[in-house]
């Protein structure tokens, strides 16, 4: 099930983005990037639509994951 962000409080969207950003996995590349840069990226892409916050029932997880990944 996608969440609509903007219905986040702003401290819960804050966490989850930068709990996201700190996975394991999700290097940006051979360019060093900050914790606050990947978090302004995935909101920009959150904002943008390219990204969505999803709820997975099976796990009772919150993801972010790009808009073209989500089925159903």
């Amino acid at each position: 099930m996608i969440i609509p962000w903007k219905d986040l409080d702003s401290e819960t969207l804050d966490n989850l983005i930068e709990s996201f950003v700190l996975r394991e996995g999700t290097d940006y590349g051979e360019q060093e990037r900050s914790l606050e840069q990947k978090v302004e990226d995935v909101r920009r892409q959150l904002t943008s639509g390219e990204a969505v916050l999803v709820w997975s029932e099976l796990h009772e997880t919150v993801n972010i994951m790009p808009r073209g990944q989500v089925t159903g």
